[in-house]
């Protein structure tokens, strides 16, 4: 899989060195892009997505990531943008907010609100607890500071590289479709849009793929790739407990694993040992090492993979995700196997029997792998056959605005408003990527009596709003729930970048397809009309979704109509879209005409930090068996029959450790796996890996004692030999004890 042509890549890079030497590649901006570790608490956090109390972190598949790239203007660095892409569920305001406290520290007022975007992925595999809202803390007990310190250190650090490795270079744009890596989720709401407007696409959900290719002047090479496209991060189930980047993550991993590979022209591999029978004897007399101190910066040297700075940074960021599914087999009756109910995705008017299937079904880390590499390989492809250039101005535009309150002006100079928030029944009956509550279906416009009473006893809504958010019955108006504090947020950001003819518009929540055609049109309508000819038919407009804050979803005025989960969960009514539309022309036509935008120096997002409810208790101390040290051996890896792994074969061992909480291990690795060379053991896997993983759980017999599996699936691309696995962990002996930090391996083994 991670081999695509490399003669075709090392032909490109030295096409692209000479291209730099004749002048063709001008470097007309300043370029860099960074890289660092987000991965958040492996253990008891609640993962943020599904909104599922059972679904708590314990371990890891691989590890999550910020990833950050800059422009600027060569003769005006003012002229610049920061992008930072996070393997997350969404941006948090809080976050963005304390980024911003610390890049001010560091440089003044060249990264603010206005030119620097924080967009997520969509992963429901991480941990939550990072968001300020109440209602996005639910689950997970509340605000969870070691979840918020992940994201804020690793943006921090993934700008800082990204700014220290500024240099002369040029930008390269390519589109094209993925095929097959996403399905509408809501076909009968997309339906009830216009007929005429639905024969103007070929599809109901949005395959184009925009990507970046980031070129050093200097050398021609390609220093990063940035790639926008649609399809939810719910590969993996909510039965799932191993953090994970889900298929856009999978794809990044791929994508610079790939990259570095054909750079380098190597792999992982070594040559293959003569005689493995030889091997499988003197295996055996190499046992586990036993449970043995290390310091906190240990694991970090057993990393397969090092991260200074210097590494090419491939992301794979979401655009207008709402209605898309990447479960492209459809959603089945878990009871029957037959279809789902069309309208209201339930199963005899039960949602919880109603679940999508992915490619992989019913292998979710396969399916994950296989809508990662959908959308890995059509990268590959874009990047390798990227040639138009993109020239002209960097600018943006940001404003903040209360959403609860805008004043609309539809087509005939109709006006409406948008409401305070709320959700809807058909948010209480989930997705088929994960479905709801018993008792409820999409689509429901109605609330029976018990429900009604369960509500009015969180907040009666005010008749004010019952008639703002029709059709959509009110299930729970957060949009006036301010205690202990706001459930919701009101006040969002809307921000516009520009890169000569690529505009990306950030966007603070998860729009459906159409909803994003609509404002994707809208937007390049405005700047081509009011540009002065600086916009035209090659304008091109992506939407980054998720992005600065989270506000849940943005469905079409018609889709509204029909309550499924997308419009249920459309907080402001059902003219959020037109305000929209409405707020972002407004950044457009700034743009174009070169003009400011007024913003009320009262209206920006509150701090929540000293408000916010923390129930999540802290890891209880860490214990042992007697005569059992941290890193010793429970179970040994198992001799195969034959003597030897074999390709696809899993390989495991489970160690004493202690809470995957005491230290997240930033940089370094829970788990590595080490191949025999000479007389060296060297790492060449670690839990940044796919192939590898990371399991903890509490021992059955304690409440107190931690085990850690090691888990190898052995990927066709590894050599033969010998190798081990091994497990670095952190302990407390008492709750306000110094970390002590562990690692041991296990005994040896072959593969063939």
């Amino acid at each position: 899989m991670m081999s695509r042509k490399s003669y075709r890549d090392s032909h490109f890079l030295l096409l692209l060195a000479a291209l730099a030497i004749i002048g063709v590649i001008n470097g007309e901006y300043l370029i860099g892009v960074g890289s660092y570790d987000m991965t958040g608490p492996a253990a008891e956090v609640n993962m943020m997505g599904y909104a599922s109390m059972e679904q708590n972190s314990a371990g890891v598949h691989f590890r999550l990531r910020a990833r950050t790239f800059i422009v600027a203007d060569q003769n005006d660095q003012r002229a610049r943008f920061a992008f930072v892409n996070l393997d997350a569920g969404m941006a948090s305001q809080l976050v963005t907010v304390k980024v911003l406290e610390r890049l001010r520290s560091r440089y003044g007022t060249l990264y603010t609100k206005e030119n620097l975007a924080i967009s997520g992925i969509h992963t429901h595999a991480g941990p939550g607890g990072y968001l300020q809202y109440l209602l996005y803390h639910v689950t997970s007990l509340g605000f969870v500071q070691q979840s918020f310190d992940a994201l804020v250190n690793a943006i921090e650090q993934s700008v800082v590289q990204a700014h220290e490795n500024l240099k002369p270079g040029s930008v390269f744009i390519n589109t094209g479709d993925v095929e097959n890596a996403g399905i509408n989720r809501s076909p009968s709401a997309y339906l009830l849009n216009p007929a005429e407007e639905r024969a103007r696409y070929p599809a109901n959900v949005d395959k184009e793929m925009t990507l970046l290719k980031f070129v050093d002047s200097a050398s021609g090479k390609s220093i990063g790739a940035f790639s926008w496209y649609a399809t939810h991060g719910t590969s993996m189930s909510r039965d799932n407990k191993l953090i994970s980047g889900d298929n856009k993550g999978a794809a990044a991993r791929f994508f610079e694993d790939w990259f570095t590979s054909t750079e380098s022209n190597s792999s992982r591999s070594v040559p293959t040992p003569s005689n493995i029978s030889k091997l499988i004897k003197k295996v055996r007399s190499i046992k586990a090492t036993g449970g043995k101190p290390c310091d906190n910066s240990t694991s970090r040297s057993f990393k397969a993979r090092k991260s200074d700075g210097s590494q090419f940074v491939g992301a794979f960021c979401q655009s207008n995700v709402g209605d898309i599914s990447p479960n492209v087999l459809g959603a089945f009756c878990t009871d029957s196997g037959k279809p789902c109910d069309f309208n209201h995705s339930s199963c005899h008017g039960d949602v919880t029997l109603c679940k999508g299937r992915g490619p992989g079904y019913p292998d979710d880390t396969l399916s994950t792998k296989i809508i990662g590499e959908r959308q890995f390989n059509k990268a590959v492809d874009l990047f390798m056959s990227a040639t138009k250039e993109l020239t002209g101005k960097v600018d943006y535009r940001h404003v903040y605005q209360n959403f609860s309150e805008i004043e609309v002006e539809l087509s005939g100079k109709t006006k409406v408003r948008t409401c305070p928030a709320a959700l809807g029944p058909g948010f209480a009956a989930g997705t088929t990527d994960g479905p709801g509550m018993f008792g409820f279906q999409q689509g429901d416009t109605e609330i029976n009596e018990l429900w009604k009473k369960v509500r009015d006893l969180l907040k009666e809504p005010s008749q004010f709003q019952v008639e703002c958010q029709k059709p959509k019955a009110v299930l729970l108006s957060s949009g006036e729930m301010f205690e202990p504090y706001a459930w919701t947020p009101e006040i969002l950001p809307i921000q516009i970048l520009r890169l000569g003819k690529l505009i990306i518009l950030s966007v603070p929540g998860e729009l459906t397809t159409m909803a994003g055609r609509r404002l994707r049109e809208a937007v390049k309508e405005t700047l081509v009309s009011n540009g002065g000819g600086e916009f035209d038919d090659e304008t091109h407009v992506v939407i980054a979704g998720l992005t600065n804050t989270y506000s849940q979803y943005v469905a079409t005025f018609e889709e509204y109509e029909q309550q499924r989960y997308e419009a249920a969960s459309t907080l402001y009514g059902p003219h959020t879209l037109s305000a929209y539309i409405q707020e972002f022309n407004h950044l457009a036509l700034a743009m174009a005409k070169g003009r400011g935008v007024l913003q009320p120096a009262d209206l920006s997002p509150p701090d929540l930090s000293s408000k916010v409810l923390r129930l999540l208790a802290d890891p209880f101390p860490d214990s042992l068996p007697g005569g059992k040290k941290f890193g010793d051996i429970k179970q040994d890896v198992s001799e195969p029959k034959g003597g030897s792994f074999k390709k696809g074969n899993r390989p495991s061992a489970t160690f004493w450790s202690a809470n995957a909480r005491n230290d997240l291990l930033t940089e370094g690795t829970f788990a590595a796996v080490e191949m025999l060379q000479g007389q060296r053991w060297i790492p060449v896997y670690d839990d940044d890996d796919f192939c590898l993983y990371f399991k903890w759980k509490l021992d059955n017999s304690s409440l107190y004692t931690s085990l850690a599996t090691i888990e190898w699936e052995v990927p066709e691309e590894a050599s033969s030999g010998v190798y081990r696995l091994r497990h670095f962990g952190s302990s407390k002996k008492a709750q306000h004890s110094p970390i002590e930090y562990f690692t041991g391996a296990s005994s040896a083994f072959t593969v063939s």
